[in-house]
């Protein structure tokens, strides 16, 4: 279905799925605008050369998605010596993975962990949002660590409100797969796998399963009616809404 993967993903060396939501649809014809939301995972290990590549882009604003310790532990990355604001704005908080075990079983990535991200609190997606419709912090950069998990379910809510259909959020999200074998083969040549951890082990962790994106909006719909629906429930409001459209979409 998505077929300029090479356009919209920036192949750092040291940096990995990273790429721009630009040029998908929504129902009114319009399109995301390229170049105004990238996704990524973490960017510590980034190379000089890297460096160069991402300063061009622009980018004003990093929402930080990983728990506050999980952050000081890998860094934050070369954004801010460009100039750009940095907002930690955890998804899950520190402490948070045994919670949220505990609330959803050990289901490991899954539509049903990702609905687990919502018992939370709805204070990161207002947070979201808020930084979504100020547009003149744009461009800006989501990530987590790896740029899937925490960073999918917050892209998912930003295609929804742009009127993406679903079919190419759920795209969107398992483009993540196609960044993996690359990933892997840094980590083999730079830093080693993880003890214990085969190559098949790690390419199973670094992806996600197909149908995760599909389960979680389906799980929104059936509970709140729509991604959406959850989103107003929660008290995020039109005027909000429509700044954010403003924002990312041409025309």
């Amino acid at each position: 279905m998505i077929n300029d993967y090479t356009e919209r993903h920036t192949a750092f060396t040291g940096c990995f799925n990273f790429r721009d939501i630009g040029g998908y649809p929504n129902a009114d014809g319009q399109r995301v605008r390229w170049g105004r939301y990238f996704r990524a995972g973490r960017q510590d290990r980034m190379t000089p050369a890297d460096l160069e590549q991402l300063k061009a882009l622009g980018i004003k604003t990093q929402i930080d998605l990983r728990m506050p310790a999980e952050a000081a532990d890998q860094g934050p990355g070369p954004l801010g010596a460009m100039g750009a604001s940095y907002h930690n704005i955890a998804v899950i908080p520190d402490g948070g993975t045994t919670e949220l075990s505990r609330l959803v079983g050990d289901t490991g990535i899954s539509g049903k962990r990702y609905l687990g991200y919502l018992e939370f609190g709805p204070e990161t997606w207002h947070k979201l949002f808020t930084l979504y419709a100020n547009a003149a912090d744009h461009p800006l950069l989501i990530h987590c660590t790896a740029g899937k998990d925490r960073t999918g379910v917050s892209t998912a809510f930003l295609l929804t409100v742009l009127g993406v259909d679903r079919s190419w959020i759920e795209a969107d999200y398992v483009l993540t797969n196609r960044d993996v074998s690359r990933q892997l083969d840094f980590l083999e040549a730079n830093i080693g796998l993880p003890e214990g951890m085969s190559r098949s082990d790690m390419q199973h962790h670094a992806g996600v399963p197909e149908n995760a994106m599909t389960d979680f909006l389906d799980g929104l719909t059936e509970r709140w009616g729509s991604p959406l629906g959850y989103l107003e429930h929660i008290g995020i409001t039109e005027e909000t809404f429509a700044k954010v459209r403003n924002a990312f979409l041409e025309g």
